[in-house]
This record gives C-alpha cells, sequence and structure tokens, in this order.
C-alpha cells in the first residue's frame, strides 16, 4: 500500500469549492488532466463517472462516499490495483478552507502507480484555487 496526501488553502466558501466538485462536466476548466468526462448520474455515493487523461485509455471510477462541502472519495480499480482519492474540505477561517486530496493506492506498484497518478495533483489544486477565487 501507498499513500500520500496533498493540500492548498483557499480563499473561498466551503459551497463554493464544493459547487465546483459537483459539477463533474465541469472538472475540464480546472483539471488538465481530463481530456473527457461524463458522470453517469447523481453526485452521489455509488455513481460512476468515465474519465479520460489526454492521450490515455478510459477508466470508470465509482463515487463510494459523497457529503456536500465536506468531502468526496472516489474509487477506481484497474485490474489487481486499487486507487482511492479523497477530496476534503475543511474550514479554517471565515471564507478560507484547506482543500485536501489523499490518494491511496494498493496493489502491485503501488508506488509507481500512486506517484504517477498524483503527480499532478499540485497543479489541479492551483487550478481549483485560482477558479474558486475568481468566483467566489
Amino acid at each position: 500500500m501507498w499513500s500520500t496526501e496533498y493540500q492548498r488553502d483557499i480563499n473561498a466558501t466551503p459551497e463554493t469549492i464544493w459547487r465546483l466538485f459537483s459539477d463533474v462536466p465541469g472538472w475540464k476548466a480546472w483539471n488538465a488532466g481530463i481530456e473527457f468526462i461524463e458522470l453517469h448520474g447523481p453526485f452521489k455515493a455509488g455513481t460512476t463517472f468515465t474519465m479520460r487523461p489526454p492521450g490515455q485509455d478510459a477508466f470508470i471510477s465509482t463515487l463510494i462516499d459523497v457529503r456536500p462541502n465536506e468531502l468526496f472519495i472516489d474509487e477506481t480499480k484497474l485490474g489487481d490495483i486499487r486507487v482511492v482519492v479523497e477530496h476534503r474540505i475543511e474550514p479554517i477561517a471565515s471564507n478560507q478552507v484547506v482543500v485536501r486530496y489523499r490518494i491511496t493506492v494498493e496493489g502491485p506498484d503501488a508506488a509507481e502507480v500512486g506517484a504517477a497518478v498524483s503527480a499532478d495533483f499540485p497543479d489541479v489544486l492551483s487550478a481549483l484555487s485560482q477558479r474558486a477565487e475568481s468566483t467566489h
């Protein structure tokens, strides 16, 4: 098993971040690692989505926990590999939050897979911050 976490303070409310998180088709506007994405139902636990990073094959992930204005967790299974990403919103002051992305990978080559999957997380959090602060 391998895991790591990235975080960023953002000048926005939990509700602002949640609007961006729950607008799955809109993720492409602030996540350059998405070429195509489609949510297959409501943004709630049990719903799946298909995502294709640029130049790669598409994969299907499942929302396994969804708590409005607090967090969502998705799980992706690729053969013997299981990738779980937690996206957490924590208020730290009036109109300020810390957003944490925690990734856990289980299976063969977990460290290599995890490092590759999470390599763009700092850039994604930066773009999320810019988007949230410009719409807040």
